[in-house]
């Protein structure tokens, strides 16, 4: 009897890409987009490592105004000695526990602007020229004007062990926060501000707010995403993959 195939990706019908990876898309070569584009067409069935925990620790932290490091080692600690069922779990455990205790040792020099910070409310994708885009930031920024106005923003984290997050890539995650925020600004009743949108780098502690190109940028990734919708079908999977 014939042994099955086993399945190493699933296809993805209609073009789709989050916030972090249009923002490396926008920063990357030619041939780097064409790898950025195939992988979000094509997910791959292995696990892989999420940050999910950590994300969630430093926002917690975040939200609680603690000053300093806080209890975050020792939830570090806790990740890091957690059961795990296979290898595989223990290794994301330890990358979370890593990313945490990265973030400890840079968390003085985090500069965050003079902002409410909020927990966040699931938000929905955004269509950007037939390409579906999801944004899901760690908190919500919030302050108020002399003049009573509501100004409001998205913090959303990065992380990549051994290196700072380039600039270039920073400049269009944090536009992309900002386009994103601008287009639900009635719904919200506030009004997106750029300095309140910010991409955090977890291994500097540099928070990359919104640069003053913001909507030249956000107008490229539009155009960038209607390329990409307009080449979707013709994208091919990765060699040897099996659907």
């Amino acid at each position: 009897m014939l042994q099955e195939t086993k399945k190493t990706h699933t296809e993805v019908k209609q073009p789709q890409i989050s916030v972090p990876r249009l923002a490396d898309y926008m920063a990357a070569s030619e041939q780097a987009k064409r790898t950025i584009a195939q992988s979000c067409k094509y997910r791959a069935i292995a696990r892989v490592v999420q940050h999910d925990e950590a994300k969630a620790a430093i926002s917690s932290h975040m939200l609680d105004g603690s000053k300093g490091i806080g209890g975050l080692k020792e939830r570090a600690e806790f990740i890091r000695n957690k059961l795990a069922d296979d290898d595989f779990e223990a290794d994301v455990n330890d990358h979370n526990a890593d990313y945490i205790d990265q973030f400890c040792k840079v968390v003085a020099a985090i500069k965050l602007p003079m902002a409410e910070l909020l927990p966040v409310t699931p938000f929905k994708p955004l269509m950007l020229n037939g390409v579906r885009v999801t944004f899901i930031p760690q908190l919500l920024l919030r302050r108020k004007t002399k003049t009573n106005k509501i100004k409001s923003g998205a913090l959303m984290l990065r992380y990549a062990k051994g290196k700072a997050l380039p600039e270039r890539v920073a400049g269009f995650q944090s536009s992309a926060i900002f386009g994103y925020m601008k287009t639900i600004e009635q719904a919200q009743m506030a009004e997106a501000e750029r300095e309140l949108c910010i991409t955090l780098d977890a291994y500097t502690g540099t928070c990359h707010d919104a640069p003053g190109k913001a909507a030249y940028f956000f107008k490229e990734m539009k155009a960038a995403c209607e390329t990409l919708a307009e080449r979707w079908p013709a994208i091919k999977p990765p060699k040897n993959a099996v659907l």
